[in-house]
């Protein structure tokens, strides 16, 4: 199979475009199924209450390309600051975060498999300026009787920089504590975290590998 990449990070021709800033919002619901009341026009913005968001389509392995905004007038510290999240299958958290000179617990800072694995460095640009996150991820495959037999593998580039090398998380993203994995489907919704702060994303795409 030939495969036309794309110019610069501008989709591949196999790739499912999820959002190019064409004010769409057709493959994106909120999580309940409702309409996104996010704000959708060059690029998506997070509206504070307004929940979580995902995908109408579901993936399992895939290659993910998004790119990510977090405010240019600094409010807060620590996790108050561009706070959002990634949830591959709705479920593993890459965390979003301006992680620019600002301190954190580390396994919460941009990038980390949230509360799981912690960046291998700061690969942070400045609040206001747009960065790169690209993801390869395998999901995780369970037995009939519900095992597991294989955990989920994340590999994060962050602004072109190896940041998560092919890692395993212990389950499913909480806030507290460890959580097991739980068998699901070999297909879930990919979800974007509202957490109060005013986050942009654009140009997201994927490829089902």
């Amino acid at each position: 199979e030939v495969v036309t990449p794309g110019k610069g990070t501008l989709p591949p021709s196999d790739a499912i475009v999820l959002y190019a800033g064409a004010k769409d919002m057709e493959k994106w619901e909120s999580s309940d199924g409702s309409p996104s009341t996010w704000i959708a026009d060059e690029y998506l913005t997070t509206v504070p209450k307004a929940g979580i968001i995902r995908t109408k389509q579901a993936f399992g392995d895939m290659q993910l390309h998004i790119e990510w905004r977090t405010p240019l007038e600094v409010v807060g510290n620590g996790q108050g600051r561009g706070n959002s999240g990634i949830f591959l299958m709705g479920l593993y958290e890459v965390q979003v975060l301006d992680s620019y000179e600002n301190e954190t617990y580390y396994n919460g800072q941009a990038g980390s498999i949230y509360k799981q694995h912690i960046p291998l460095v700061n690969a942070c640009r400045p609040p206001g300026v747009w960065q790169s996150y690209d993801i390869i991820f395998k999901a995780p495959v369970f037995g009939e009787d519900g095992s597991l037999e294989s955990p989920a593998y994340v590999t994060v580039l962050h602004n072109g920089v190896l940041i998560q090398n092919h890692v395993a998380p212990t389950g499913p993203t909480e806030y507290i504590g460890v959580h097991p994995y739980r068998a699901h489907p070999a297909k879930l919704p990919l979800s974007l975290q509202d957490h109060g702060n005013p986050v942009s994303f654009r140009n997201i795409w994927v490829r089902e590998l």
